[in-house]
This record gives structure tokens, sequence and C-alpha cells, in this order.
């Protein structure tokens, strides 16, 4: 069925916040209209389409795979023709007879759970960065994050991060969701140019982040790419701790 009860919707996702941090951030009014939910009934199992991305984005996150595969099956003839999708276990495995299936690999959920940790580092360096910044973003992320998903409208919530060398700015840190109504927050866009890796600037950036972050959300999780050993590393040392595994992939019929 579909959902259009933010409060039911909550209710649901807050039995696991951490695995659903960037479906709770979607229920704030700045995501929202951007938004379509089914769920199972009773409710227990929730799938979202997030439809201001292209292409769309199913986010299908689970602790219970047998019922969010029931959920899927009945809602598996309204979804987009084409889509990206985050699944838990092997759920993308049911959509193998009609879709194309381009797997983007295994990924990591984590969670700040060691908030004394980000205290500790000195994060002045770090400035905040604004839509007047934006052309410069742009050409950070062309030169070292070519094909991340950059919503310009995130400048607007005054939490992205930077670091200038050289009057150039070479390291920076966002966020994909923001909701202090829901007080839940999701990093993301978090890249350093590739001439000035190495120095710990991504750290420095993602720590002021936190921090401001930290005075309006009360959960900050990130997703990453289980492979991505050097920015584990780095959020490992943020404190940051892993959470739930879950798979991106893209699907074309």
């Amino acid at each position: 069925m579909q959902l259009y009860d933010k409060h039911l919707i909550e209710s649901a996702l807050r039995r696991n916040t951490q695995l659903h941090l960037y479906e709770l951030g979607d229920l704030d009014d700045f995501f929202w209209d951007h938004t379509t939910w089914y769920g199972d009934d009773p409710l227990r199992e929730i799938a979202l389409i997030y439809n201001g991305a292209n292409p769309p984005v199913l986010l299908a996150l689970t602790d219970d795979p047998a019922r969010m595969r029931t959920l899927l099956n009945a809602t598996r003839p309204l979804l987009p023709k084409n889509f990206y999708a985050h699944f838990s276990n092997d759920l993308v495995d049911m959509f193998a007879d009609d879709y194309e299936i381009e797997s983007h690999g295994l990924h990591l959920k984590m969670s700040l759970t060691m908030q004394h940790k980000v205290d500790a580092v000195n994060s002045s360096e770090a400035f905040n960065l604004t839509s007047a910044d934006l052309d410069e973003i742009k050409a950070l992320y062309e030169v070292s994050y070519a094909g991340n998903w950059f919503d310009e409208r995130m400048l607007e919530t005054g939490m992205f991060f930077g670091i200038r060398r050289e009057k150039k700015l070479v390291s920076i840190g966002g966020i994909h969701v923001y909701s202090p109504h829901y007080r839940v927050a999701a990093l993301g866009n978090i890249t350093t140019h590739p001439d000035f890796r190495g120095q710990g600037l991504a750290m420095i950036s993602t720590t002021k982040l936190c921090q401001e972050l930290r005075k309006s959300v009360d959960h900050i999780g990130l997703n990453v790419l289980a492979s991505n050993a050097s920015a584990i590393a780095c959020y490992k040392k943020l404190g940051f701790e892993e959470v739930a595994r879950y798979g991106e992939f893209m699907l074309r019929s």
C-alpha cells in the first residue's frame, strides 16, 4: 500500500534509526515532495522511491528480508523502468528476470557513536561554504569526485565546509540528508583534490561538519563503499562504526 502519513512512516522507521537515516531525513519538507512511500500491512517494512534524482532511487533496507521481499513483489508493477537501488541482503536477485542489473558494490552504513573523538580534532581550518562558492565546488567535484550525486539545494542548509590551500578549494565535507526536525543527518559529497590527499584535510572538513551538525541533530551517519579502506579508516578515527551492510545497483528494464 502507498503511504502518506508522516507520523506512521516515522514510527516504523524508528525501529532502526541508524539503518533508516536517509529515509527519516527524506520525511522532511525539504525532500517530501520528491518521495513516494510503500509499506506492508500491518506496517513493518517500508520501501521509498526518491524521485529527486535522475534516475530515481529505491531504498529497500531491512532487518527482515522475507517481509521486504513480499513488499517489493507487491509494489513491483509501480516501480520506474530504470532506477538506482539500495538493497539489503540479496533482494536484488528477485529483479534478475526483468531488469539488467549493474552492481555498484557492497557498501557500509556507518554511524557516529563515539562523539568524543570528533571533539578531539582541531577543525579551525575549515570554513562554511555557501551558494557563492558553487562554481569552485563543482570544479573540485569534477576533478576529484566525478559522478557523485550533489544537490545544489543542500548548500542552503549551511552544512558544507571546505579547506583552501594556495587560494583554491581543495577539500570539502557536506551532506546528502539533513533534518533538524527529525534530528538526523547523513554525510556525503566528501572529497579532497588528488594533489592534496594524504594530509588529513578530509578529516578536518568532516570534523567541522560533524561538530556543527551535532548542534541540531542526534543521529549522524553515512554510506561508504566497503572497498574504500582509507575513507573507512578516517571515519573510524572520528568515532564512526559500521551498523549495516547493503548493495547499490543500477536496474534497467
